[in-house]
């Protein structure tokens, strides 16, 4: 799968994946980022999108589909 994680970034937010040393895209506002991020994961056939926080804890994650969500029932925000 194609995990994307939306982290804090000098300039922004950043749109990394997984153990990568550069950021894909950096984004002014997290919420341009989570959306890139999210297009991202869609645009290679599914995955989790990790959002952190400003306290630089994981404050969220999203299974893009066709991903396998590992609590669905759970899953009531997105």
């Amino acid at each position: 799968m194609a995990d994307r994680y939306v982290t804090k970034h000098p300039n922004g937010w950043a749109v990394k994946a997984p153990n990568a040393g550069r950021a894909s895209s950096v984004h002014t506002t997290q919420q341009a980022a989570e959306q890139a991020a999210k297009q991202t994961v869609r645009n290679m056939g599914g995955g989790e999108v990790r959002i952190q926080g400003r306290d630089g804890r994981w404050r969220d994650s999203d299974t893009v589909a066709p991903g396998n969500d590992p609590n669905p029932p759970k899953d009531k925000k997105h």
